[in-house]
């Protein structure tokens, strides 16, 4: 557990960037961080992953291994994704063979686009982000910090993230983030903070969308210009939050899932060339008696 104590923050003399922080990160818990440019949400980042020291105040506490994406990621480096996991591995610890094993499972895993080999400073600010994002998890952390991580990530690479924030939190480990969409925060986070000229609020406790069977969803019908695939009707149920999926008319689906996943399942949908032909929110719904997806 990693303890802020009073934490203040001021560069040279300008104004305090962070003022009296008080902070402490739970064992499972996931931790959003939200505010607006300039409230202090990535210098806080960076005091609890330790790469900036506080001006006054403590930093206290060993969680263990720390996984860090920050905000501004060298994205111009000369060296191909592969080579920069390689050696970001050696540096954590890892021998070369295991670290270069490790880096080609991550990107295999966030499906990079563009080549292994490729130098991060040709790839797509997307696929740079995949390579921030996999450094961080070289050695399995035990406190996740995450700036902004879904900035310039593709659709399907959302849940992947989301996906590896649930088993950090899973296996007692912290993960703790910042986002500026409420809808991201209310579907990943277990805890949300609001900070605003460098004060930190009070934590809110956020209830799974899925924990209450009444709890608001989004129903979005799809469309495809042929039919349906059975093998896309059961990779939509199987995707993350995936309340049900219907069949609707010929070729068309009708999907339902919390709201705060509405957004991914949009862009997914329209990234495969699928239509949108109907969206509603707040639709309030029984979950079936066991706890499955229906179809």
């Amino acid at each position: 557990m990693l303890t802020l104590k009073a934490v203040s923050k001021r560069y040279r003399r300008g104004r305090p960037v962070l003022v009296d922080v008080d902070f402490r990160t739970s064992p499972g818990a996931v931790q959003a961080v939200t505010g607006g440019n300039g409230s202090g949400k990535s210098t806080l980042l960076r005091i609890l992953a330790g790469v900036s020291r506080p001006t006054s105040g403590t930093r206290s506490g060993d969680p263990g291994v720390i996984g860090y994406v920050p905000d501004r990621f060298p994205a111009g480096t000369r060296l191909s994704a592969r080579s920069y996991l390689a050696h970001m591995g050696r540096v954590k610890g890892l021998p070369s063979r295991r670290a270069v094993a490790r880096g080609t499972e991550l990107l295999s895993r966030f499906d990079l686009v563009g080549g292994f080999e490729t130098p991060i400073r040709d790839l797509s600010k997307g696929n740079a982000q995949k390579v921030a994002v996999a450094q961080a998890l070289l050695v399995p952390p035990r406190l996740l910090i995450l700036d902004e991580p879904w900035s310039g990530l593709d659709a399907s690479t959302h849940g992947v993230l989301a996906s590896v924030i649930t088993e950090v939190a899973s296996g007692g480990g912290t993960v703790v983030f910042t986002d500026h969409r409420e809808a991201v925060t209310r579907s990943v986070a277990t805890e949300v903070y609001r900070i605003e000229a460098g004060r930190l609020g009070e934590a809110s406790a956020v209830a799974p969308d899925t924990a209450d069977p009444r709890a608001s969803v989004s129903e979005v019908v799809l469309r495809a210009p042929g039919p349906w695939p059975a093998a896309l009707v059961d990779a939509l149920t199987r995707a993350e939050g995936v309340r049900s999926v219907t069949p609707e008319g010929e070729h068309g689906v009708r999907v339902r899932v919390p709201r705060g996943h509405c957004d991914t399942l949009l862009l997914t949908a329209l990234h495969a060339g699928w239509s949108v032909d109907a969206l509603r929110h707040d639709v309030v719904v029984p979950a079936p008696a066991d706890g499955r997806v229906t179809r």
